[in-house]
């Protein structure tokens, strides 16, 4: 499900002898899956979110080729709009062990351009370090984001990852991330 939680940032209690695996759980100050209010939210902070129409056509597991066909449209009015001049479609899981894949992304980290993402199918959790807050976003199939350049984050596709997204980009570099070291991530709850 389609999920936003707003928590008080954890830096200012993280300390070099702290063990993350005893931290207590933060509680959320604001939650809900409501994907008008979680769009709302999220663009006071810089964050575009929306949802797009499903696709019911696609067939699971559908290739690169049909899923930009399938959603040309919306792909074409994106780049148009946001100036994005690569598009192409990431998926993992199945058969693929990610293990490496998933602690690669689970570390805070930012990027010269935007994150760009819409999910055809699965999800994935985007947690965002922005000023004194942490905000997680749970995306699932049919949900579209941007995250603004600079924006620090990590995300977690879970211990089974599976999922399919478009990917936008600026420059045809790809994903390229700078890490920042800090282990606030430790803090906050991931997918299962």
């Amino acid at each position: 499900m389609t999920e936003l939680r707003i928590y008080a940032s954890q830096e200012g209690s993280v300390d070099a002898g702290h063990d993350s695996a005893v931290a207590p759980e933060p509680e959320p100050l604001f939650s809900t899956s409501n994907a008008a209010q979680i769009s709302a939210e999220l663009k006071t902070r810089g964050i575009k979110f929306q949802r797009w129409p499903s696709k019911p056509e696609l067939e699971h597991e559908a290739r690169q080729e049909q899923i930009l066909e399938a959603y040309a449209s919306l792909i074409a009015s994106v780049k148009e709009h946001e100036h994005y001049q690569t598009v192409d479609v990431m998926r993992v899981g199945g058969d693929q062990p990610n293990t490496s894949l998933r602690q690669t992304f689970l570390q805070e980290h930012q990027h010269a351009e935007d994150e760009v993402r819409f999910f055809v199918e699965g999800c994935g959790l985007f947690s965002l370090h922005i000023n004194d807050e942490v905000l997680q976003v749970t995306c699932e199939a049919n949900d579209w984001i941007a995250i603004p350049a600079g924006t620090r984050h990590w995300f977690d596709m879970g211990t089974n990852p599976n999922y399919c997204v478009i990917r936008f980009f600026k420059n045809s570099g790809g994903w390229v991330a700078s890490y920042t070291d800090d282990p606030i991530a430790n803090f906050y709850p991931g997918l299962p």
